[in-house]
């Protein structure tokens, strides 16, 4: 439990024809990378998320449009925005986490550090408490 989500900076390479931007396992996310999403299509009203999870780390990237992200790990609540593809937010397992506010372009990509599991799954916040307090969240 002792890593913190937090924001980091990619490099954004560029010139007049445009812009890349390279994300690497191990490299550029602290972790093997195992499973890619992308959410899209959220209406601004709907949260998702809400959820923690057991083992399971992730990097949040905003390829298009904005989103917030509330974290709450019982410590330290924070709601980050992503608004940028080269802001990334390193999600820890620790992290109770909701997506919400999302723009008409808002295209999230998710890679995370462990396959679809899931037992991986904290759904429940009460739940959630009780395990974070218990030390069982890696």
């Amino acid at each position: 439990m002792n890593e913190v989500s937090k924001l980091i900076q990619l490099n954004e390479l560029g010139d007049h024809r445009g812009f890349l931007t390279v994300i690497e396992g191990n490299t550029t996310i602290p972790f093997d990378i195992k499973r890619v999403f992308y959410i899209y299509g959220s209406k601004l009203e709907v949260r998702r998320g809400s959820h923690a999870h057991f083992k399971t780390r992730q990097a949040l990237i905003c390829v298009s449009g904005h989103c917030e992200v509330s974290l709450d790990n019982l410590i330290r609540k924070e709601n980050i925005l992503l608004d940028s593809p080269v802001k990334v937010l390193l999600l820890e397992a620790n992290d109770w986490h909701d997506m919400y506010n999302f723009s008409a372009d808002c295209v999230l990509l998710v890679l995370a550090s462990h396959h679809y599991d899931p037992q991986d799954y904290i759904h429940d916040y009460n739940i959630f408490v009780e395990i974070y307090r218990k030390g069982e969240i890696k």
